[in-house]
């Protein structure tokens, strides 16, 4: 029988994936709560709009750099736009930055790199791939991450091609705008469909190491899809991610060996420090686990169906984002609620980021809003 991309049968998957996979009800009400933590808006930016596409801002050295699909690329500093840059092209993903330059991504492959002070155009080619996840920028590369999960290196300098890494796929994928991860300026740590992790030298782009972070499991292709969701994160000498429809699993990142590993289905990732690993499964429960051991610490059930983005620790807080544009915040202890806020009226989608003694959130319809947190 002849098997499909699948692209072709992504907008059933991503119903599923919305809905819960098992429930046609809407999202949860919003609980009520005594506040104990005080939410402080420092300032609101409007950049435009994501449309059909999921677009990351990134905080470097305090300045956020954001994107939106009608082609402008922006540079914040304390709330106001220090410049604006419009690539004349549509684009399809963005922003990453190393401090030096600014790197997007068209609807037509186009990649597109800009000076991160001024923001004038450096250079821009054609990698002919559809990328959907911001590239990644560190060593002198571009890391592009292909929405058929290629990983390509582009020369900082000038774009030039450096090198390709591609791997046999799985006959279905998850369309993820998940990227890559550059550790000390020499390796790209990315997440692959059928469960792989696997580190790839940023100087030739040669397979470094691979780890079994789950394995599919089945008699349907569908139900077989174990897509390593988000980008891997990391601890001291540690490495940890998590799966769609598979496991989480930490690993020990000198020998290799699996540290712990646990059940669990996630298509947001997840985030960890020095205690805990938090996450959000596919029905939207948060949960933190001992990061050493992958006990359950606390779980929080309140927000079920709510489309929670990837869980942050900022500070001593757990911060998510919501489909319905709330940004909720929970404690780092025992996972209440101590904090909420509508930063827009469209879903926030993309990762909560650190900024200053906050964090900084970017809506599907285009607002950049940063956070103060205060006890």
């Amino acid at each position: 029988m002849r098997r499909f991309p699948l692209h072709l049968f992504f907008p059933v998957l991503a119903l599923a994936l919305s809905s819960g996979c098992s429930s046609t009800a809407g999202p949860a009400d919003l609980v009520k709560f005594q506040q104990s933590a005080e939410l402080h808006e420092l300032w609101s930016v409007s950049v435009g709009g994501a449309k059909n596409y999921v677009f990351q801002p990134i905080v470097v050295d305090e300045s956020v750099y954001a994107a939106e699909a009608g082609g402008d690329v922006v540079r914040i500093d304390g709330g106001k736009k220090k410049w604006v840059t419009d690539t004349k092209v549509k684009l399809s993903a963005g922003v990453g930055c190393d401090g030096e330059i600014v790197a997007v991504a068209g609807e037509k492959g186009e990649i597109i790199a800009l000076d991160a002070e001024t923001g004038s155009e450096k250079w821009r080619v054609n990698a002919g791939v559809e990328i959907l996840a911001p590239p990644a920028v560190g060593g002198g590369v571009v890391v592009l991450r292909a929405s058929d999960h290629r990983l390509l290196g582009l020369e900082t300098k000038h774009g030039q091609h450096r090198w390709l890494y591609q791997r046999n796929m799985p006959p279905l994928a998850l369309r993820s705008h998940s990227g890559v991860l550059i550790v000390e300026n020499q390796v790209a740590l990315a997440g692959f469909p059928g469960g792989k992790l696997v580190a790839v030298s940023l100087e030739h782009g040669g397979n470094l190491w691979e780890l079994s972070v789950s394995r599919p499991r089945g008699a349907t292709e569908l139900e077989r899809v174990s897509d390593v969701a988000g980008v891997p994160v990391l601890g001291r000498n540690e490495v940890c991610a998590v799966t769609y429809q598979g496991r989480v699993a930490c690993f020990d990142m000198g020998n290799g060996n699996t540290l712990w590993t646990r059940d669990f289905s996630s298509y947001v990732g997840m985030d960890r420090d020095n205690r805990f690993a938090l996450l959000v499964d596919e029905r939207d429960s948060v949960q933190a686990l001992d990061v050493y051991s992958g006990i359950t610490a606390w779980r929080q059930d309140a927000m079920t169906r709510r489309r929670l983005t990837r869980p942050r620790i900022i500070d001593d807080f757990v911060v998510l984002g919501d489909g319905e544009g709330y940004v909720h915040v929970l404690g780092y202890e025992d996972g209440v609620f101590v904090a909420r806020d509508r930063a827009d009226n469209s879903a926030i989608l993309a990762d909560p980021l650190p900024l200053g003694d906050g964090f900084v959130v970017q809506s599907i319809d285009g607002d950049v809003v940063a956070y103060e947190l205060r006890r």
